[in-house]
């Protein structure tokens, strides 16, 4: 087993209500740091399982169960130069360079304030493209895809995702750089 990190983002709950912290306790996040932020429940885990999908999964599946409405899975899918330079532990002149196409092509196009000073990147995109060209290791592209299948699936008002992840992970990891 492995311990995966992830923060599940909720809301619905009021947070000064006396069980709120024991009902996520007794809805199986005893793995989790939970917290109320700028309107948001915070569960930050460290949860271990086989598989990221399904930590993320059975997280996602708790979290419901205690009655919060979940928004979204973090790490944000959405970065920065600066993010992607941290996540991919690289320094952020190195990420400028594959951006402006001075190292590599192909570097994916920015999805969010495009014609701004701090552009926006889809973190599952880069990593895969940091993936297919050497510079990160192929898991960490497979993480930030099911990132965001989830939250594609949270949208849509789905939180019983194991088998779906399963399945998107093992096809992504057999056409990752094909």
């Amino acid at each position: 087993m492995e311990t995966f990190e992830f923060s599940v983002i909720a809301s619905g709950l009021d947070p000064a209500a006396e069980d709120f912290e024991a009902r996520f306790y007794d809805h199986g996040c005893d793995d989790a740091l939970v917290s109320f932020q700028k309107g948001h429940v915070i569960v930050d885990f460290a949860r271990e399982a086989e598989s990221f999908g399904d930590a993320v999964a059975s997280a996602l599946e708790n979290v419901a169960a205690t009655g919060a409405r979940i928004d979204r899975l973090e790490p944000d899918p959405l970065v920065s130069l600066s993010d992607i330079a941290k996540r991919a532990e690289m320094t952020r002149a190195a990420i400028s360079n594959y951006y402006r196409g001075c190292r590599g092509e192909g570097f994916p196009a920015p999805v969010a304030r495009v014609t701004s000073d701090s552009p926006l990147w889809e973190w599952a995109t880069v990593a895969r493209w940091l993936a297919c060209n050497g510079k990160l290791a192929p898991s960490v592209a497979v993480e930030a895809e099911l990132v965001r299948q989830a939250n594609l699936a949270v949208a849509g008002g789905e939180v019983h995702i194991g088998p779906m992840l399963r399945q998107r992970a093992k096809e992504y990891e057999e056409k990752l750089c094909a």
